[in-house]
């Protein structure tokens, strides 16, 4: 294991315990773990390691915890990994110990999040290091499970990505069609200015170099360029001349990320790193004599 992500945020432990309790719940259904309770007597106790079968990125160990935690707080658990730690396979993140039942109850609730968001940590690590030559940074949609948002923005961290808007509230993002109803790129921005607070920063998503050049004079903050290709890129940052922060959007694909990276732009969306990452294979292992 090695190459940490740094700069974490910490996962509040309130919202971290709430939704694993309803994952638990959603699992037992009304009568709990049949086939634990049916195996294995009260008193029976085990000892696991939670390891990777893949190389990939760890995301989600505070949500593995609790499921074990909330099955049973007898259950010990050690992690043996950080969050944003490169993994290959056989690489242990986590020892479990403490009553059978509790632990074969709480595995797949553990391993679900884990492989879930170490999925997402991993799709957003790939991007990364095809763009770490450059000074762009990848950053994730609102394109999230629902329910799993901020977990998932966080996977997102982990994987050396950034956030982009957590929700419709924490900033205005002028798309194409709110400038279509508003009348125009220009309108669009200017309503927003005299709407927000100093605080509330604004970005327009453009879809032509003219639209860009109507957006500049408005001044908005950042601005959402979509479905360009590299050459067109180049020629907008070239105009922009870095009076705004720059977003690469649409259809981003690790054979591409790297040449839109190249042509100067300070951000690049992707929603695939959330809504279409593919599992990371870990796996519980009960630990015999």
């Amino acid at each position: 294991m090695a190459g940490t992500a740094t700069n974490l945020p910490v996962l509040p432990a309130l919202m971290v315990e709430d939704a694993v309790r309803a994952a638990l719940l959603e699992d037992w259904g009304r009568a709990g773990d049949i086939t634990a309770q049916a195996t294995l007597s009260p008193e029976t106790g085990a000892r696991a390691v939670i390891a990777a079968r893949r190389p990939g990125r760890l995301s989600g160990l505070d949500l593995a915890a609790a499921a074990f935690r909330l099955s049973d707080p007898s259950i010990e658990v050690e992690r043996l990994a950080r969050d944003g730690d490169r993994l290959e396979p056989g690489d242990v993140v986590m020892r479990v110990s403490g009553p059978a039942r509790g632990m074969l109850s709480a595995e797949r609730v553990a391993l679900n999040y884990l492989g879930h968001l170490s999925g997402v940590a991993t799709a957003t690590a790939a991007f990364a290091d095809r763009i770490a030559h450059t000074k762009a940074h990848i950053v994730c949609t609102r394109k999230t499970t629902p329910g799993l948002r901020a977990f998932e923005k966080y996977a997102v961290r982990c994987g050396g990505g950034a956030n982009h808007r957590f929700g419709l509230d924490d900033a205005i993002l002028i798309k194409d069609n709110h400038i279509a109803v508003a009348g125009g790129v220009r309108d669009a921005i200017e309503a927003s200015r005299r709407f927000a607070g100093h605080l509330v920063r604004i970005e327009v998503e453009v879809d032509t170099l003219d639209q860009l050049r109507e957006a500049l004079q408005a001044r908005p903050d950042v601005v959402m360029l979509d479905n360009m290709p590299p050459e067109t890129l180049r020629e907008a940052v070239a105009i922009a001349g870095g009076r705004v922060v720059l977003e690469a959007s649409g259809g981003v694909t690790l054979d591409t990320v790297a040449a839109i990276a190249e042509t100067g732009v300070d951000l690049i969306s992707v929603g695939w790193i959330t809504h279409s990452a593919p599992v990371l294979d870990l796996g519980l292992d009960i630990e015999i004599g």
